[in-house]
């Protein structure tokens, strides 16, 4: 089990360590925003992902150099949600990403 899938695992609550972790895209990964989606393309299996309108937000706090945790602070606020919801569902969004090969998620003192 990744740290993220630990971190995310239904109902637990997410590691301090895991919000403050880093998001990189890959060099084989490209995305662009659209107004109704965000589509992610991975060069090597070719495949499409679409995202909606709030996953490409998350992404694009992520690649601007935000922490999860920092994400979701912004995140919160401007959705006016609570702020647990919203880490642990950045956390599984960024799961899931992850999975796909979309994004590599970067531990603090990880290499």
């Amino acid at each position: 089990m990744s740290t993220v899938q630990a971190a995310t695992n239904g109902s637990a609550r997410v590691s301090r360590a895991l919000l403050a972790a880093h998001v990189r895209v890959p060099d084989h990964v490209v995305y662009r925003n659209f107004v109704r989606e965000t589509v992610v393309l991975n060069l090597d299996t070719g495949r499409y992902h679409g995202i909606n309108p709030t996953g490409g937000r998350i992404l694009d706090l992520l690649t601007a150099d935000e922490t999860l945790g920092t994400a979701a602070e912004a995140l919160a606020e401007e959705y006016q949600r609570p702020l647990a919801d919203v880490e642990r569902d950045v956390c599984t969004f960024c799961e899931d990403l992850r999975e796909r090969g979309l994004i590599e998620v970067k531990l603090n003192g990880s290499r």
